[in-house]
């Protein structure tokens, strides 16, 4: 195969053994340089791809695509708002619900919760927690039973289990012979669910929708309604269009809206780690450039004989060029190959490595590997 002068010399540079040490040593931690920078930011910025994703599918397993109430912050008619949201185009379901921050007590244990009424055969089809049951199931919430799951921190806080009492103090307050006190209601613990976020599995609980109209005196009203969508990376649009289409008495917000900060963090935080890694990368460049000064000083000779052959400076400058350029894309390509190794096995490698020195890198249970 016929190659360029420039590209032939290059090579053959790249190829032969120098007579001096240093400089092939040099040459070679260059190489390694490159290696490393590459490999981290594939293995690093992996590791936050997944931990975003991961997040995001732990985030929408409680929450939901997009939810519509109306500007009261309570829903009348909503089996009608339902019915309409179901004929739209991009709602695969949709579920109603109540929700009111309550406190919940066991004894002297008390703790604030964010109690969420629900239709247990409906909710399944917008949000996930069926799956993070602990104990129990969702479907034993049933009407007039006035059973209630808990996240699993806010039970243990509550030294609650499966089949015990637990009494819901509403915010509510009702007018008795002996003042003006709050209205409770004792509950029964039905099951215990746990998503693997503290803010979730500490200060959530389910009841039924009915049991929680009659607890929080709602009548038939819901506080809104949840939606499952055909693509959630659209659900600003989705959210948009259907606000349109249901007019100005009522009011979507999709998740992205929800929960913008959280991800705008995330995304900050992957951008911070991108530019850091890229410049651990430049260093090892700039390693190469610094090794190619002193290659071009122990060629002096070599040079001399083929500008006398008629090569000009700029062939010869290429010929350098060509040798720093392959020690480079080695060194890339060996990265790629060891980062994506690296994170295809993150979840083995890296508690290995913790055990070995004793300390924690990458919590499992911050970035869920």
């Amino acid at each position: 195969m016929y190659l360029p002068l420039e590209m032939h010399i290059g090579l053959r540079y790249t190829r032969s053994k120098r007579r001096n040490h240093f400089i092939s040593f040099i040459s070679a931690a260059s190489m390694a340089g490159i290696f490393l920078g590459v490999a981290a930011l594939i293995v690093v910025l992996s590791v936050m791809n997944g931990f975003e994703k991961e997040l995001r599918e732990r985030i929408l397993g409680m929450a939901s695509h997009a939810t519509v109430t109306e500007l009261s912050g309570r829903l009348s008619s909503w089996p009608a708002v339902a019915r309409q949201l179901e004929d739209m185009p991009h709602v695969l379901a949709v579920a109603p619900y109540v929700q009111v921050e309550a406190m919940l007590a066991n004894g002297r244990m008390v703790s604030g919760a964010l109690t969420r009424g629900i239709l247990p055969e409906m909710e399944t089809e917008v949000a996930d927690v069926g799956e993070h049951m602990k104990h129990g199931r969702l479907e034993d919430l049933r009407a007039g039973r006035f059973g209630i799951v808990l996240g699993a921190e806010l039970a243990r806080a509550l030294g609650l289990g499966v089949g015990d009492k637990v009494t819901v103090i509403t915010p509510q307050a009702g007018v008795t012979p002996a003042g003006i006190l709050p209205r409770l209601r004792r509950f029964t613990v039905v099951g215990i669910f746990e998503v693997g976020m503290y803010e979730y599995d500490r200060a959530t609980a389910f009841i039924h929708l009915q049991d929680a109209q009659r607890l929080y005196r709602m009548g038939n009203q819901v506080s809104g309604l949840r939606l499952r969508l055909d693509d959630m990376f659209q659900a600003p649009r989705i959210a948009h269009e259907i606000e349109q289409r249901l007019g100005g008495d009522f009011w979507v917000t999709d998740w992205t809206r929800r929960h913008a900060n959280f991800f705008k963090a995330v995304k900050t935080e992957k951008r911070v780690m991108f530019i850091i890694l890229l410049l651990i990368v430049a260093v090892a460049a700039f390693n190469i450039v610094s090794t190619m000064v002193m290659v071009v000083t122990d060629k002096q000779a070599d040079i001399a004989i083929l500008r006398t052959l008629g090569l000009s400076p700029g062939r010869v400058m290429a010929i350098f060029m060509i040798q720093g350029s392959v020690i480079g894309l080695i060194g890339t390509l060996l990265g790629m190959a060891g980062g994506v190794a690296l994170a295809l096995n993150v979840e083995t490698i890296v508690p290995a490595i913790e055990n070995l020195f004793h300390t924690q890198f990458l919590p499992a249970d911050v970035y869920y590997i």
